[in-house]
């Protein structure tokens, strides 16, 4: 043994005991325990502080780790899960995982390898419904002063964050990768976090709740683009308005040149809005990114009519202009020198301004959390790892982050996205490398787990599982469609 590893004489007569769950190999002494608060020292022995977590359905489910989905009866010695919450760690993982757990289910035998992973290459997407603008494009987003990731690309109706990774935990300084695992812990623990973003917005992130932007709380994300909004509601417009203009920061939409407003056979209003056309009634970059309508930088709607066609337009001409929220509406009609005056907005038309907001799903943000599982993690679950690889390609190994279902993406290694909301609460833990713990399940018939060569001789009874002193069984969380998050 090397002598950073061995401990001294005197630190063993003092009961101290030396922790390998990590390369930080604290030295606890009785009573204590490790800087990752997993581990203790009692009374001589090293333990794991959290109970190792079991879940299980009050009613008789479908178990989603079994491969034909199989049913049980809902008793817990039958259809308990093991999950890696409180397993421990075996780190580098030159031992076995510390649960390689069997079971029977419906006549077929399984086993459930369960560790607690540490995971220097990790990281989360973030997910944040609104089309709010929260800051350009690869610009740095910011926790503690620190950055710890970038704004990426926005998707409808959402702006994304790309948060952690391998070059913010270990590339930077000490305090980076010390916010950054700080930061990505208290996100995948579903806790609310505030993030400032370069050149934009702060932001607060909190999984499965609305996001709070520049200190306003979102209500809802848009409905669609301008283009999409003229879709959906354009025959519920027709008879009450001459013209609509939706803004949007990505689409603008204006009924009577859109193919909906051509449909319903529309007079053209002659009204030109800002911007680059793209098709007709689809106009692009009508005005800069911002936090007022339609995610534009616009308080005013007026600002986006480029001019008015004495020869098309009429006085007494009725024109909406809306938000893809239904957030912002005005209404105005045309004078006598065809220029818009605000007026009172019809009851039709209120009602169809509503209609877009109730259309609009409540703003939420999503965190993902995404890893590799390569590296030692695999050496606990079988002592040829790259067969563990191919295994989870050929769908013969299912993996679970605290029994919750994980996105396994193509290509090499075992790369893993999950859905924090769908696992049970506290799941993550950290060590001060830094690196994140997650639990990690590995599930798959007795047969394929012998066949890929993993340690079938170190395997427990889930029923010997139970026995032990220090669990904690869970409900299994529900899943978004059945009413949880």
């Amino acid at each position: 043994m090397s002598d950073d590893i061995a401990l001294s004489k005197a630190e063993a007569d003092a009961g101290i005991v030396r922790c390998d769950a990590c390369p930080v190999l604290c030295r606890i002494r009785p009573g204590k325990s490790g800087a990752c608060d997993r581990y203790a020292n009692e009374a001589g022995r090293l333990v794991r502080v959290d109970p190792l977590v079991l879940l299980a359905h009050s009613e008789a489910p479908r178990v989603p780790f079994a491969q034909g989905e199989e049913g049980w009866n809902g008793s817990l010695g039958q259809g308990a899960f093991v999950t890696g919450i409180g397993a421990t760690t075996t780190y580098p993982d030159y031992k076995p995982a510390p649960f390689i757990v069997s079971s029977r289910i419906d006549n077929v035998d399984m086993v459930t390898v369960v560790t607690e992973g540490i995971f220097s290459y990790c990281g989360v997407k973030v997910k944040i419904d609104t089309d709010r603008f929260l800051g350009p494009e690869q610009a740095a987003v910011r926790a503690g002063g620190e950055q710890v990731g970038h704004v990426t690309t926005a998707e409808y109706g959402s702006q994304m964050l790309s948060l952690g990774g391998v070059r913010h935990l270990t590339g930077g300084s000490k305090k980076e990768g010390v916010i950054t695992c700080d930061t990505l812990l208290a996100l995948c623990n579903r806790q609310p976090v505030e993030l400032a973003i370069d050149d934009g917005a702060t932001v607060v992130v909190q999984a499965g709740q609305a996001p709070i932007v520049n200190a306003a709380r979102e209500e809802r994300m848009r409905v669609g683009c301008g283009s999409a909004a003229i879709g959906m509601f354009a025959p519920q417009w027709a008879g009450h308005v001459d013209e609509v203009i939706v803004v949007d920061d990505h689409i603008t939409g204006v009924l009577t040149e859109h193919q909906g407003g051509r449909f319903l056979d529309m007079r053209p209003a002659g009204i030109r809005v800002r911007g680059r056309r793209s098709t007709p009634g689809r106009y692009f970059q009508v005005a800069e990114p911002g936090l007022g309508w339609g995610g534009t930088d616009i308080t005013d709607p007026l600002e986006i009519i480029e001019k008015i066609d004495s020869r098309t337009a009429w006085p007494g001409l009725r024109l909406l202009m809306v938000s893809t929220t239904g957030e912002h509406a005005a209404w105005y009609v045309l004078d006598e020198q065809l220029k818009p005056v605000a007026a009172e907005m019809p009851a039709a038309v209120s009602r169809v301004v509503d209609r877009i907001a109730e259309n609009c799903e409540p703003a939420l943000c999503t965190v993902m959390f995404m890893a590799g599982a390569g590296g030692s993690l695999r050496a606990g679950v079988t002592e040829n790892p790259v067969r563990l690889t191919r295994s989870v390609k050929e769908a013969l190994t299912r993996v679970t982050c605290g029994g919750a279902p994980a996105y396994i993406w193509p290509g090499g290694g075992i790369t893993l996205m999950v859905d924090v909301t769908r696992m049970p609460d506290r799941s993550f833990g950290y060590v001060p490398t830094p690196a994140l713990v997650a639990p990690i399940e590995f599930t798959l018939r007795r047969d394929d787990y012998a066949a890929l060569g993993g340690y079938a001789d170190r395997t427990v009874a889930l029923e010997d599982v139970l026995k032990s002193e220090k669990l904690e069984t869970r409900a299994w969380p529900a899943a978004p469609s059945e009413g949880g998050s």
